[in-house]
């Protein structure tokens, strides 16, 4: 259930509560739960995926959370219901298996900021970069690093890697700043960042606590830099999830894709939480994860379409960096 409080006169916040009553499932969403059974099918969903389809996920999370699933699943068949560079993630963890993503469209701004046509000219004029690809990249970017991270274990990444090499964070600028930040660890910055999460705002974060003092402001490392030292944790999705629950306070204001909501809402039930206001709106949907819908997962699942196809050299290089950060962390 969603509810409205008015804050200045700026715009509306969205209130998100868990619903007093129990939801029932439409008619797709029980077909795709008896499709996804007969083809013993898995369904990976993001975090910030619409609530419909978190409700017949098997697996939600973050990143690093579905890359462990995507790596350890029984299924003969993985439905990722996220953005393109996921479900190649998935691929290349499970090379025999078909996956498959519900639109083939749903890219990601962030992955796009860093071709790996560019990331490849960089090496060849620094031999010696050690490369740290946040896991939002294309399988290419991640064939060409040393190893990748996501948000949850970026830190613990960076402190692993070659203390004699520089090295060079992509695609992400501000999560690399603030694990620069956190580690004391100098790295150079690829100049990449997640279009949603950039349009929060300091001022609007302070217009929020005007309505909610009291509620703790928990941001994503993926925000700017004023947003993050304006925050009272910074942290993964995951992590949100656990900071919430250990908090004393009955509400948050939370800076990330709007779709986390519904996971708080649903593990953390007494509580409420704000979904962070842009400058210019109350919520921030991101448009690439908001691609998958209800009737085209159930398609998917039908027509066993569209799947996820790689070049096999690519796969092999892409592996290795996924599996070292796997070990790692």
């Amino acid at each position: 259930m969603i509810t409205k409080n008015t804050v200045t006169k700026s715009f509306d916040l969205q209130v998100f509560k868990q619903a007093k009553n129990p939801v029932e499932l439409s008619f797709e969403q029980n077909e795709i739960l008896k499709i996804k059974k007969e083809k013993n099918a898995v369904i990976l969903c993001h975090n910030y995926q619409i609530e419909p389809i978190q409700q017949v996920a098997d697996y939600i999370g973050d990143s690093l959370g579905l890359a462990r699933q995507a790596s350890e699943t029984n299924a003969d068949i993985i439905v990722f219901c996220g953005v393109h560079f996921m479900a190649e993630t998935a691929k290349i963890l499970n090379p025999e298996k078909k996956v498959l993503l519900p639109d083939l469209d749903a890219g990601c701004s962030l992955s796009d900021s860093c071709p790996a046509t560019q990331l490849s000219t960089y090496k060849a004029q620094n031999p010696e970069t050690y490369v740290v690809a946040y896991v939002n990249c294309s399988a290419e970017v991640k064939a060409l690093s040393d190893v990748i991270c996501t948000s949850g274990n970026a830190v613990q990444i960076v402190e692993k890697a070659p203390k004699d090499k520089e090295i060079l964070f992509v695609p992400d600028q501000n999560l690399g700043q603030w694990v620069m930040n956190q580690t004391d660890r100098k790295m150079k910055l690829w100049p990449g960042s997640c279009y949603a999460h950039v349009l929060f705002t300091k001022e609007s974060i302070e217009r929020c606590r005007l309505e909610y003092p009291e509620a703790p402001v928990v941001a994503h490392p993926e925000c700017i830099e004023s947003v993050r030292d304006s925050a009272d944790e910074v942290c993964s999705t995951e992590k949100m999830v656990s900071f919430c629950k250990q908090n004393s306070s009955n509400t948050f204001i939370i800076l990330t894709e709007t779709g986390m909501m519904h996971r708080l809402t649903r593990e953390l039930p007494d509580k409420s939480f704000i979904a962070g206001p842009t400058g210019n709106c109350a919520c921030n949907d991101c448009r690439f994860m908001k691609m998958n819908t209800i009737p085209k997962l159930l398609n998917c699942l039908k027509d066993e379409q569209p799947e996820i196809f790689m070049d096999s050299k690519v796969l092999e290089k892409a592996k290795l960096p996924i599996e070292r950060m796997l070990d790692w962390s």
